[in-house]
């Protein structure tokens, strides 16, 4: 049977795919999760926080004193005390009056008189108020991704659950792409969406078609089947439940992929080979993910190249990079090799309207590593 997938004469520019997708894109809707489930999601406003500790605290265990009345003891000149000073473990609120804590061996309790051996100076062994959270400042800031840090900082205040920003994003995977589809899922669940995987009964359209379900979801992702052989038929699929905007995208590697919607759901056709469905990933999906999870711009790094990047002109092409004495040098281009993935610290993308980056230019490397 031939495929009645066919590729357009010309590419669509990777700008123009990618404009197309986010077009009328924005944040979904915040929820409050339980800090496990809240952990990669990106952040959304909340309330500033109070003080960490509420109030001085004891650094450690010892004699809760006020500096300024130690002034001069030591072992040779002991400083009589009228009462044993209070004992306060790490923890305890200070006393009233006290700023600072003296250990056991600085203070000699036998005797007719109490004595302090040692000066202190305020603030000795002790946490202020503030000390570890000061008064009006975020667990984690709007637009931020949560990290563990964060959900050290929220236990330690007594918090449960954050104010995150997950989109639900749906993964069809076409027969035969197990290895790209999961893939793709591990890494949806990394930049913090709730993703659901299922995959299609056949490659055929109409299994492809019943297994498209926007309506669940705020992205959607099809893997395999992009491309005009006789059993790919996944953009005929995209196409019977909704709208395909493009179909070959002038991107190197994945030129097969496609975009369109279903309804107001962005879709994204993501080719079956791995490096390929990777830089369709990087270029197309994960801005519309972003978008949709109020995230800040992501953390870019510029460094000079140690070589020429030469590329053809007319079609976007991805590189991966690796630093190396201050600099960054090219692992792969166009061709994405496995190993080249995973050994690769950044990314970048060649416009199509460029023959390239000359040796020594510096350019924004996208961090895959944070």
């Amino acid at each position: 049977m031939t495929s009645n997938q066919r590729l357009p004469a010309s590419l669509t520019p990777l700008d123009v795919a990618l404009a197309a997708l986010l077009n009328g894109v924005g944040p979904v809707i915040p929820a409050e999760l339980p800090l496990a489930e809240a952990l990669r999601c990106i952040a959304a406003d909340m309330p500033p926080s109070g003080a960490l500790p509420p109030h001085d605290i004891a650094a450690s265990d010892g004699f809760a004193l006020r500096a300024s009345d130690l002034v001069g003891a030591s072992s040779y000149s002991p400083l009589p005390l009228v009462a044993l000073p209070v004992w306060v473990e790490a923890g305890d609120a200070m006393p009233d009056g006290c700023d600072c804590v003296l250990d056991a061996d600085s203070v000699e309790p036998s005797g007719p008189m109490p004595q302090v051996l040692a000066e202190a100076i305020p603030g000795q062994g002790v946490r202020r108020a503030g000390g570890d959270i000061a008064a009006g400042s975020h667990i984690v800031e709007a637009g931020r991704r949560v990290l563990a840090r964060d959900l050290m900082i929220a236990r330690a205040e007594g918090i449960e659950k954050l104010k995150v920003r997950r989109p639900r994003l749906r993964i069809v995977n076409i027969p035969g792409g197990t290895v790209t589809s999961d893939l793709i899922a591990e890494s949806a669940r990394t930049a913090g969406a709730d993703v659901v995987s299922i995959t299609a009964s056949g490659r055929d359209a109409a299994s492809i078609a019943a297994a498209i379900d926007a309506g669940a979801c705020d992205l959607l992702l099809i893997v395999g089947g992009s491309g005009v052989g006789r059993t790919d038929a996944t953009v005929t699929a995209l196409r019977q439940r909704g709208e395909v905007t493009a179909h070959g995208i002038a991107v190197q590697p994945g030129r097969t992929s496609a975009v369109g919607r279903i309804g107001d759901t962005p879709a994204v056709v993501l080719p079956g080979a791995p490096d390929q469905a990777f830089a369709v990933w990087w270029t197309l999906a994960l801005p519309v993910l972003d978008r949709l999870s109020g995230r800040r711009p992501r953390k870019t790094l510029h460094l000079p190249l140690a070589r020429k990047i030469a590329s053809g002109v007319g079609i976007a092409e991805v590189v991966l990079l690796e630093r190396k004495d201050g600099a960054w040098v090219t692992l792969a281009i166009g061709e994405l090799s496995l190993d080249a993935i995973a050994r690769a610290e950044a990314w970048l993308t060649v416009p199509g309207g460029a023959e390239g980056f000359a040796a020594g230019a510096v350019v924004d490397g996208y961090m895959l590593r944070e």
